[in-house]
């Protein structure tokens, strides 16, 4: 927005083209006539209240023009994400990966192999989107091209949102105050209806539900992940999500990771699980700080996969009724 064209607007012209401007006004003490053009706004502010600011006029409106340039700035939307792609590096004794894997929005890449493998290494390559800077030497593209600076070291345009084992909050809000205050940041409308769904879906996803005014420092690692995945699937602007060890969460773990991609979402998810493992449309085999094999989930697999989700299916329902305090004696197990 020029500066100029701006101070000749009228209050109403600038609050219809500019919304997020109606915040800054909100602190005056009356409110501005609609059909004052705001460079005379600025002259008519009496002396006494500017004292009481402990501003002067100019710091004011140098105040003023920084905000609405911040608030362009986070509501300006970049390029969509449609790809991301890992160009190989090496292993920690040098063997080079030789691979050029490219994964498309929508999609999820899960990535296994044993504790200390590499698997977080691989994790933090994508968060950094590495350009042959880390101890791996991999690079990151985004949409085919290398991204530039401004977007790599972004904050307020983050590319990638990362949902670990241990989600610790340590703001005093609520669950409701903590959605509410991230849906306000990002300039939603209808704040209220966004904040009930978001809390809504998390609860869903959690094993164990937990109420709007419950402290975010108290939720369980499972409700904590709950409520950030409901929380990047509908308001982060993050299009990639980076999951570490989701098995341990006691989450609905399927309708968790459909909602991302439904959200068009590109997942890469780090884990043990053989059932999430099989979710994946690729799982990536760590071996040695090296990515060693690239494996597609086979059509079996996917067989298989639906034989373990109704063990796991029956699991959930023993570890139910041990909670209950039943005897597991009388249970009948149909495993297959």
């Amino acid at each position: 927005m020029g500066q100029n064209r701006l101070f000749k607007m009228t209050v109403a012209e600038m609050f219809a083209a500019y919304p997020y401007a109606e915040d800054f006004f909100a602190f005056l003490p009356v409110r501005p006539q609609p059909e004052l053009v705001l460079a005379d706004l600025f002259a008519r502010l009496d002396e006494d209240y500017l004292e009481e600011l402990g501003l002067s006029r100019a710091g004011l409106i140098r105040q003023f023009t920084e905000f609405m340039g911040k608030m362009e700035e986070i509501s300006r939307q970049p390029e969509p994400v449609t790809s991301i792609t890992i160009l190989g590096g090496h292993d920690k004794d040098g063997v080079e990966e030789n691979l050029a894997l490219t994964i498309e929005a929508g999609e999820i890449v899960c990535i296994v192999g044993p504790t200390g493998s590499g698997k977080s290494r691989l994790l933090a390559d994508i968060e950094w989107l590495a350009q042959r800077d880390t101890p791996t030497n991999r690079q990151i593209l985004i949409n085919g091209r290398q991204p530039d600076s401004k977007r790599r070291f972004a904050v307020e345009q983050k590319l990638v949102a990362q949902i670990s084992q241990n989600m610790n909050f340590v703001m005093d809000l609520t669950a409701a105050e903590f959605v509410h205050m991230h849906a306000e940041s990002r300039m939603v409308e209808h704040l209220e209806a966004v904040t009930a769904n978001v809390l809504e879906i998390a609860n869903q996803l959690a094993g164990e539900k937990f109420r709007p005014d419950t402290p975010v420092t108290a939720l369980s690692g499972g409700q904590s992940r709950a409520l950030m995945i409901a929380d990047a699937a509908f308001l982060s602007v993050c299009p990639i999500v980076l999951i570490d060890e989701l098995e341990n969460a006691g989450i609905d773990r399927r309708q968790a990771l459909q909602l991302l991609t439904a959200k068009q979402k590109i997942v890469f998810m780090a884990t043990h699980d053989p059932i999430l493992a099989l979710m994946g449309e690729r799982r990536m085999v760590i071996k040695n700080g090296g990515i060693s094999k690239i494996i597609a989930t086979s059509r079996q697999e996917r067989a298989n996969l639906a034989r373990l989700e109704k063990l796991d299916l029956q699991l959930s329902e023993i570890r139910e009724a041990l909670r209950r305090g039943e005897k597991l004696g009388t249970i009948a197990f149909a495993f297959d």
